[in-house]
């Protein structure tokens, strides 16, 4: 969920419905995402983005390739369907064989009634990586408890994934002068931290966050961050990050900043609530009406190839459900357009070192 569209919502409603009508439930069923995935995956490269020149020398310490498949925004606690969602991606992750799986925050409370969402995910492969977003925290935990529930390293943490340098943080540390609601930062313990890791590691790196910190609803010392990223340019590939439910890059200086689709949904709030699945859903999951839902699970792989020097983002596409956000009167941010960041998909983009060819671009 973007940062400028946050409410604070409380426990999440479970009323259950009785006596449901089976040819009502037939209807139930066939909206849900636990039905086949015909979801199109795009083959053709939507956007090219041009890597900075100093990092190809780092990106050439690695030996092979190395895939890593991303999950961002599932929303087991809001959407109706999250373990179909979740089901729909690790399904499409035995076919990939990634070398980790990561998950890019706001995933799932770490509570009782979700530790299966959990396991399926940590099940899924033998090296399963979290990241911490704003609303881990909406089941009454801390952020150090949930870090230590799914165990993490810590808050914020590095991991080498054979060769690849993960440099992993946490965007929620409130400021001095903090006034309310969920905090979109990154403080000077941190910041010193990063520093350290962006100087001792060899790289290439790769930085994750789970707000932006390049973009649209970037963290509010997103500037400081970006200095950082920027004078570890010869190291520093991509950041990439989750949050903001829009496929989008932006580039602040030497570095570009992938910002990862919801897998379920762009959330409208509550001045545009929208009836976009059955009454038996809506009756059940009381959250559902405040989003536009996408039909299907969105996901991506990103490819690390040292050979080309390129990184391959692979695109997936599926529709609203109902009614979007455009459709609703919801005016889009000043930086946002419907149909290009606001949209139900990944857009397939090549992160390299130059445009080869017009054709790269759509």
């Amino acid at each position: 969920m973007g940062v400028g569209d946050e409410q604070d919502r409380g426990a999440l409603s479970n009323r259950g419905t009785q006596g449901t009508s089976k040819k009502k439930r037939t209807e139930m069923k066939k909206y849900t995402s636990s039905r086949r995935d015909f979801l199109r995956t795009s083959g053709a490269v939507a956007t090219s983005i041009i890597l900075p020149r100093q990092v190809m020398a780092s990106l050439g310490k690695i030996k092979n390739p190395i895939k890593l498949g991303m999950i961002a925004d599932l929303h087991q606690d809001i959407i109706h369907d999250g373990q179909a969602r979740l089901k729909a991606f690790l399904d499409a992750m035995k076919e990939e064989k990634p070398d980790a799986l990561l998950q890019l925050g706001d995933f799932a409370h770490p509570t009782k009634k979700n530790k299966a969402v959990t396991e399926a995910f940590e099940k899924a492969h033998p090296r399963t990586l979290h990241v911490l977003g704003n609303h881990e925290i909406d089941g009454g935990h801390s952020f150090d408890a949930v870090a230590k529930l799914w165990g993490m390293k810590g808050r914020y943490y590095t991991e080498n994934v054979n060769g690849l340098d993960l440099v992993v943080l946490d965007g929620n540390e409130k400021p001095k002068n903090h006034k309310g609601g969920y905090p979109a930062h990154i403080g000077e313990k941190q910041l010193e931290w990063l520093a350290k890791q962006l100087k001792t590691l060899k790289g290439p790196i790769l930085v994750i966050c789970h707000q932006p910190l390049a973009g649209s609803s970037s963290i509010d010392n997103a500037g400081e961050v970006q200095a950082l990223l920027n004078s570890a340019a010869d190291k520093v590939l991509l950041a990439v990050n989750g949050h903001t439910h829009i496929d989008h890059v932006a580039r602040a200086g030497k570095i570009s900043y992938l910002h990862v689709n919801s897998a379920s949904y762009k959330w409208v709030g509550g001045s545009h609530r929208n009836k976009s699945y059955p009454a038996e859903v809506h009756s059940k999951f009381r959250w559902v009406e405040y989003t536009c839902p996408y039909r299907d699970s969105l996901f991506t792989t990103l490819t690390i190839d040292p050979a080309s020097g390129r990184i391959d983002v692979k695109g997936r596409e599926s529709q609203w459900v109902g009614k979007s956000p455009s459709q609703l009167g919801i005016a889009a941010k000043p930086d946002l357009t419907y149909g290009k960041e606001i949209c139900p998909k990944i857009r397939s983009r090549r992160i390299g070192p130059a445009v080869t060819k017009k054709s790269d671009f759509k």
